[in-house]
C-alpha cells in the first residue's frame, strides 16, 4: 500500500475516537493531530479541513457498511422481516467491533451537528432513499389484512425500528461492552413488537 494512502488511512483510524469521544463540535484540529502523532499541516496535506475528515469516517463507514450488510442483494435475502433480522445482526456485529464508529454515525445521523446538516444531507439522503426504498419494496410483498393501509403500517414498523435503534444507542452509551445474551434479548424482544404488528393483539 502506498504510503500516503497508507498514512490517510491511519489519520482517519486515530482521529475516530477523538470525534467518538468529544463529537464533532467539541473537537479541535489540536486534538486530531495529537491523537494521530502528526502536525496539523500533516492533516491539512490531507485532509482540507475538519469538516473533510469527519466526513471522510462517514464515507468508508457507508463504503465498508454496505458490503458487510449486502445492501445491492437485499431483495434476494428472503421476506422483509427476515431481512431485517440479518440486517440487523450484522450491524450489531460491525458495531460491537467498532464502538467508536457507531458513536459518530449515530451522532452525525441522529444529532447532526448544526454546521453538517446540508452538507449530510446532500451527500447520503440518496443512499438512505435507496435503502428505504429496497425496504419498500420488500415490503410490498407482504400480505396485509383487507383495510389495512399499507403506508400507514410501514410508518408503524418504521416507528417501531427507530424505537429499537434509540434503545439500542442508549444502551451502547452506558456499556459499551454489549454481549451476545444481550443482542439475542435485544432481538427477541423487537421480534415480538413485530409479531404484535403482523399478528395483532386484539383476542
Amino acid at each position: 500500500m502506498p504510503t500516503k494512502l497508507y498514512d490517510k488511512e491511519q489519520i482517519l483510524n486515530d482521529c475516530l475516537a477523538v470525534f467518538a469521544r468529544h463529537g464533532y463540535e467539541k473537537t479541535s484540529t489540536v486534538m486530531l493531530a495529537e491523537a494521530a502523532g502528526i502536525s496539523r499541516a500533516l492533516i491539512f496535506h490531507h485532509f482540507k479541513s475538519k469538516k473533510e475528515l469527519y466526513l471522510s469516517l462517514l464515507d468508508r463507514y457507508f463504503e465498508k457498511g454496505s458490503i458487510e450488510m449486502n445492501f445491492n442483494n437485499m431483495l434476494e435475502q428472503g421476506d422483509f422481516f427476515e431481512v431485517k433480522e440479518k440486517i440487523s445482526t450484522v450491524k450489531f456485529n460491525y458495531y460491537k467491533e467498532n464502538p467508536e464508529l457507531y458513536k459518530v454515525v449515530m451522532e452525525a445521523f441522529y444529532n447532526t451537528p448544526e454546521g453538517l446538516k446540508k452538507e449530510i444531507e446532500r451527500r447520503y439522503g440518496e443512499f438512505i432513499d435507496k435503502r428505504d426504498n429496497v425496504l419498500e419494496q420488500l415490503f410490498e410483498k407482504v400480505p396485509l389484512r383487507e383495510g389495512v393501509d399499507r403506508e400507514q403500517a410501514f410508518k408503524l414498523i418504521k416507528l417501531t425500528l427507530d424505537y429499537f435503534e434509540n434503545k439500542y444507542l442508549a444502551d451502547l452509551v452506558e456499556d459499551e461492552n454489549l454481549n451476545e445474551a444481550y443482542f439475542e434479548s435485544f432481538i427477541e424482544e423487537r421480534n415480538r413488537f413485530f409479531d404484535m404488528i403482523r399478528y395483532g393483539i386484539q383476542k
